[in-house]
């Protein structure tokens, strides 16, 4: 598990410099902020992630992953021209970032042991 999480962590990474890089260069407007604002949640919880995979705390990592993946993907497809709508489902994807870190609080340290 630890390897598929690093792996895909470093995929969002990967997607969120791509995502910046076109809001910085190829967009405008509410478009470019809306690729450079999930870029930037993308990028960090990406980073963020692998610190929790390092710690042991793999449940921490997916959520973290899996809500920006929602929160920075709603966004991008926004950005691309899709409906308006999807803004309504990216607080999901916070949602599911803040119970990361949440759970990263709680259950971060060496395996088995709780702080």
């Amino acid at each position: 598990m630890k390897t598929g999480l690093i792996r895909l962590a470093a995929l969002s990474g990967a997607i969120a410099v791509a995502a910046g890089a076109f809001g910085a260069h190829g967009a405008g407007g509410k478009a470019a902020e809306w690729l450079r604002t999930g870029g930037q949640y993308e990028l960090i919880h990406a980073l963020a992630a692998i610190v929790a995979v390092q710690l042991g705390a793999e449940w921490a990592a997916a959520l973290l992953l899996g809500g920006s993946a929602l929160f920075a993907a709603t966004l991008y497809a926004m950005a691309l021209g899709a409906p308006h709508w999807l803004g309504a489902v990216t607080p999901l994807g916070g949602v599911g970032m803040i119970l990361g870190w949440l759970l990263l609080a709680w259950r971060g340290g060496p395996k088995g042991r709780r702080r």
